[in-house]
């Protein structure tokens, strides 16, 4: 009786298949699925690159990193780290440049800027000056 409970209870072996099952969330951080998809791939035991390369390629969600995989082909997943905590510090870079406010103009501190007002020619304005470059001497 316990041996039958046991063994209906435990968990499945997994096989190396289940890796295609590991899927980037919505709203999940590339760093955050590679952490992921590399603590199932190391309980799996796979020793196929290439398997591990596709599935992990199926298993992201479209974006600038799944496209440049796509376009450069990666043969180990070893390589689709490296290239991806290139991307992940990229990415960081950007956002923090993007949240840095500049320092503040002395002119926009206490004096406003000067009014800028465009004056409309006129038909009269316009005949003077296309009289005026006809007019000019060879």
């Amino acid at each position: 009786m316990f041996r039958e409970q046991y063994l209906i209870n435990r968990d499945p072996t997994r096989i190396s298949y289940d890796v295609f099952d590991i899927k980037q969330y919505h709203g999940e951080s590339l760093k955050e699925f590679l952490n992921r998809f590399g603590v199932q791939v190391v309980r799996l035991k796979l020793t196929d690159e290439v398997m591990t390369v596709h599935a992990f390629t199926k298993g992201m969600l479209p974006g600038p990193f799944s496209e440049s995989l796509l376009i450069y082909y990666l043969k180990t997943f070893y390589e689709i780290r490296c290239r991806a905590l290139v991307h992940i510090t990229a990415k960081d870079r950007v956002t923090k440049k993007r949240g840095f406010v500049g320092p503040v103009r002395p002119h926009a501190a206490g004096q406003p800027q000067p009014m800028r007002i465009h004056k409309a020619i006129t038909e009269k304005e316009r005949f003077k000056k296309a009289a005026a470059v006809r007019e000019v001497p060879n």
